[in-house]
């Protein structure tokens, strides 16, 4: 049985570092790379006539950066499943909070191991969100807390009281086999719940769910300690 491979655009001004995702991409059974942009423009041009699975945005570019371009790909109704995950050298400033707000399902470092990378491309292509390692939950909570006050959703008024003890655990950064657990609840249950979530409030992923309990001030930095 042929399985299906998970396309992927990759967007970097480098074009040594787009030789190197690459290669380590195309040695996968699963996964293909269908198409390198040099600048976040030309990312966005390939995106829409290639409609990848996944996008490797490198932030920093030329023209248009990757923030910016990753914005008008998650905004184009047309690109609905084509998913980002941001790249950068690094993994301590604005750039993680701006990559998420953004819409991004995935943040990396560059340095980031290559079985990671390609965990990342697996998770990000199935729907999921991903943040590397390096990114602590605490940095997350930091300067999603600073970037704007506390702005109380109408959205949040249709989720049911457990959905909200969900949320605000998936906004601390638990993964759903946590939330089960501190919930007493099945893994299947928990991940029903989240989905629940999801659909309610129009969000996409995990990542944007999680910007949305901050931003609403359903739980704030060090909430779960």
């Amino acid at each position: 049985m042929v399985v299906p491979r998970i396309s992927v655009l990759l967007a970097d001004d480098q074009r040594l570092v787009r030789a190197g995702f690459r290669s380590i991409i195309d040695d996968e059974d699963d996964l293909e790379v269908v198409g390198e942009a040099a600048t976040g423009a030309e990312a966005v041009r390939l995106a829409g006539e290639l409609r990848p699975q996944v996008v490797l945005m490198d932030i920093r570019m030329p023209e248009e950066d990757g923030l910016a371009a990753t914005r008008r790909i998650v905004s184009d109704e047309r690109l609905a499943g084509v998913r980002v995950v941001v790249l950068t050298t690094f993994d301590v400033d604005d750039y993680v909070y701006g990559a998420l707000r953004a819409g991004a399902s995935g943040f990396l470092v560059k340095d980031t191991e290559p079985m990671e990378l390609l965990h990342a491309i697996r998770v990000c292509a199935r729907g999921d969100a991903l943040i590397a390692p390096a990114v602590t939950r605490r940095l997350i909570a930091e300067f999603a807390g600073r970037a704007r006050q506390p702005d109380p959703s109408p959205r949040l008024n249709a989720l049911t009281e457990r959905e909200r003890e969900v949320m605000e655990l998936v906004g601390a950064g638990l993964t759903n086999d946590e939330i089960a657990r501190r919930l007493v609840l099945s893994p299947a249950t928990a991940k029903t719940h989240v989905s629940r979530v999801m659909t309610k409030l129009g969000v996409r992923d995990r990542a944007q769910l999680v910007i949305l309990a901050y931003e609403s001030g359903l739980i704030t930095p060090g909430w779960l300690g």
